[in-house]
């Protein structure tokens, strides 16, 4: 029997799909290496933005009928009513469904139609279960389920759940065993890291400490990080960072610039909140690199507003700016509120113009690691043939030209060109 699992969406779900991969390969499955080679299709979803939900939709109308379909993931915690309206299959199951999908698969082959997702919410993460990777040198770790927010346009928290944390020593456990399998990178990843620990008596800077003195070759990444956490354990995790383990990469979504459309979407920090943090951590890494998120065209959001996001944007600078168009999500409060809309045409625009602005900073900030010298760890293939992609300690991504095989391996780069997104180097050493 041959299963082929396809993932959209965040670190978290894809870290779900390689545990799915690896439980059916335990259970004695296939991989197949395309829909079409596949006797079961699973199809591991999201559905945080309305495109995202649009875009599965789309691809599970148009998967092959002859095949047996199950829906995991995000999806039919959050939408269940549309996937139901508009898609045919054979099995549903909720977010990181683990070994449970085994069963799954099982009672479709006989001819049951499965409904399983309802059972989620007091689920903490397995990290012993196993997984087929992704990449053999990245190590996707799942610290933790759900958040504490209550953020008004998010759907993820019916998905997801409230807080459930890892035990420290769990995670480090994890990334031993790895470490024994070539990972050489690891991703401390959930809904919202900077709440990690808070439900058992612990906090990510603990974590990170942690993680930054064991013994090994291997670097950390830390993931999307709600401003308002960290401010409350600023000085320690700082500290924390200071480890050269630790990547210096910083993702601290802002949302708005604007303190009235923070607060209608219940992001408990203000603008100037979110300077203080940022500064806070580029006072002590200059070259930290800061990535951020935005809302464009939030209920309310005025031609005022929208201003103060792009001043906002224009003096601190971060690196990295992921846009998103505001869409209304099921079951939200950002759903209901009774503001003004923005209409689409204007969320475009406005969206358009952050972007052009975002880019303009991205090269500009990236010109400046021209003549850099260092290690870089080399995480990926590049999609050109005999091209590299590795990251530097600042988790800029540099890509190079190699006809060996360089993945895993630490060398020492030089950079000769920047470009919005990523550097180009040329090895110094092999």
């Amino acid at each position: 029997m041959r299963v082929f699992v396809k993932n959209f969406g965040c670190s978290t779900n894809l870290a779900d799909s390689e545990v799915l991969r690896g439980c059916l390969d335990k259970a004695g499955y296939k991989q197949a290496d395309s829909p079409s080679n596949a006797d079961v299709i699973i199809y591991n979803t999201c559905a945080v933005k309305g495109p995202t939900e649009n875009r599965v939709i789309q691809a599970l109308k148009s998967a092959p009928s002859e095949r047996k379909i199950i829906v995991a993931g995000c999806l039919p915690t959050i939408n269940f009513e549309r996937l139901q309206r508009e898609v045919n299959f054979d099995g549903v199951v909720g977010p990181a469904a683990g070994e449970k999908i085994v069963d799954v698969v099982r009672r479709v082959n006989q001819g049951e139609t499965v409904l399983d997702f309802d059972w989620f919410s007091e689920v903490r993460p397995n990290l012993e279960l196993p997984r087929l990777r992704s990449n053999p040198v990245i190590g996707i770790l799942p610290v933790s389920y759900g958040c504490l927010g209550s953020c008004s346009y998010c759907c993820v928290k019916f998905a997801r759940g409230h807080l459930r944390s890892c035990k420290i020593e769990e995670i480090t456990e994890k990334i031993w065993k790895d470490l024994s399998m070539g990972v050489k990178e690891f991703w401390v990843t959930s809904q919202d890291t900077a709440c990690y620990g808070r439900d058992i008596g612990s906090n990510l800077a603990a974590l990170i400490e942690a993680l930054g003195e064991l013994e090994g070759d291997f670097r950390v990444r830390v993931g999307m990080m709600t401003p308002n956490l960290v401010a409350e354990m600023l000085d320690d995790l700082i500290e924390s960072f200071k480890n050269g383990k630790i990547f210096k990469f910083l993702h601290l979504p802002l949302q708005s610039g604007d303190n009235s459309v923070l607060k209608m979407m219940h992001r408990f920090y203000t603008s100037q909140e979110f300077i203080e943090v940022v500064n806070a951590f580029r006072a002590k890494f200059p070259k930290i690199t800061l990535a951020t998120d935005v809302i464009c065209g939030f209920p309310g959001e005025t031609k005022t507003g929208f201003e103060n996001t792009l001043k906002l944007i224009s003096n601190i600078k971060p690196d990295i700016v992921n846009i998103s168009k505001f869409f209304a999500r099921p079951k939200t409060a950002a759903a209901n509120i009774k503001k003004e809309l923005v209409t689409p045409a204007e969320i475009k625009r406005r969206s358009s113009e952050i972007a052009e602005m975002a880019k303009k900073i991205s090269l500009e900030r990236n010109h400046h690691w021209i003549g850099w010298s260092g290690d870089v760890l080399i995480d990926e293939k590049g999609r050109k043939p005999n091209s590299w992609v590795g990251r530097n300690f600042a988790y800029k991504p540099v890509a190079l030209k190699c006809l060996k095989n360089l993945l895993g391996k630490t060398l020492r780069v030089k950079v000769v060109k920047a470009f919005p997104t990523y550097l180009t180097g040329k090895l110094e050493s092999l």
